[in-house]
């Protein structure tokens, strides 16, 4: 029945991101115990985009060559790289729960991109006034650490590279999405995985860093997010980007921080007071109303298709 229905497949998709992506913020933290973040992402993704490619070699999977080769690791050192490099060392200096929240900003970075890219979705006030609701909701996040520590305090360094990375993430998704392949989405995951290992071997060598002190807890953290973040987390997330709208994938930025703060109180003990919850609760407002406002623009005009994976 599954096998019939693309869509179902692709919501089931969509549903393992929105909760094992947001068991991931907990076990980036609790590898970074063990592995500076550069050589973090470094072995996550090589082991993840290895085991992927090797399966796709195996079953004699369709493999991108030449331009279409190039442009899927291109983006995927974009999204995975940028994206979620720039994730991986903010948790240094700030809570995981704090670190998930200020990733619920990512959909008003795909809106705003979608837009400025020729042939994307132009913007409309109610849709602007969405991302505004979101703005006050980040200020409650940020303004309390800023306020105690300044602007060069770890909470704003920390919402400054999330956001760097959330924009990235938008656009490099984006450009996913519009990418005409041949190839099946978890092997173009696979691709840009071991493409964003391979890129940040250098990255770990060169940046300063702490020797690795490997523990058991360690290396059931990498081994976690490499099975359930990667292997199964990213390839369900270029799935479903590639069959559901961009309204209905961002979805998962309501559920991830939910699941990400409740695993950080549990764990670490970190604040989640009234503050993080009217922060969090205003920016979701402020994703259902762009959410809401962009799918009834998009009803009324015409938009082009676009290219998806398949």
């Amino acid at each position: 029945m599954v096998r019939n229905r693309p869509h179902l497949r692709a919501w089931l998709a969509l549903s393992a991101v929105c909760f094992f992506w947001g068991t991931t913020y907990l076990g980036i933290r609790v590898a970074l115990e063990t592995l500076p973040p550069a050589t973090l992402v470094a072995m996550r993704y090589l082991i993840s985009g290895g085991v992927l490619l090797g399966a796709a070699f195996a079953v004699r999977a369709h493999i991108p060559k030449g331009r279409e080769l190039w442009l899927t690791a291109l983006f995927g050192s974009i999204i995975l790289g940028i994206g979620n490099g720039a994730l991986a060392f903010t948790e240094q200096w700030i809570p995981s729960g704090l670190a998930a929240m200020f990733v619920t900003t990512s959909p008003f970075w795909m809106v705003g991109l979608e837009a400025a890219l020729p042939g994307g979705q132009r913007l409309h006030p109610p849709t602007i006034g969405g991302m505004l609701v979101g703005l006050v909701g980040t200020l409650f996040l940020v303004a309390p650490g800023a306020l105690a520590n300044g602007f060069s305090g770890p909470v704003w360094k920390g919402f400054l590279v999330l956001q760097f990375g959330c924009a990235a993430w938008s656009f490099g998704s984006i450009l996913q999405r519009r990418h005409v392949t041949k190839a099946h989405p978890v092997v173009s995951g696979a691709v840009q995985q071991l493409a964003t290992g391979i890129l940040f071997i250098p990255v770990a060598w060169l940046l300063p860093h702490s020797l690795v002190h490997w523990t058991w807890r360690g290396a059931a953290a990498v081994g976690y997010l490499v099975v359930f973040g990667s292997l199964v987390g990213y390839s369900a997330y270029i799935y479903a980007l590639g069959h559901l709208p961009v309204s209905a994938v961002t979805l998962y930025n309501y559920v991830n921080p939910v699941v990400a703060v409740v695993l950080g109180y549990l764990f670490y003990r970190e604040r989640f007071g009234w503050i993080e919850v009217a922060g969090m609760l205003i920016i979701f407002a402020g994703v259902a109303l762009v959410k809401r406002f962009s799918i009834r623009a998009a009803s009324q005009v015409e938009i082009p298709a676009v290219a998806a994976t398949t």
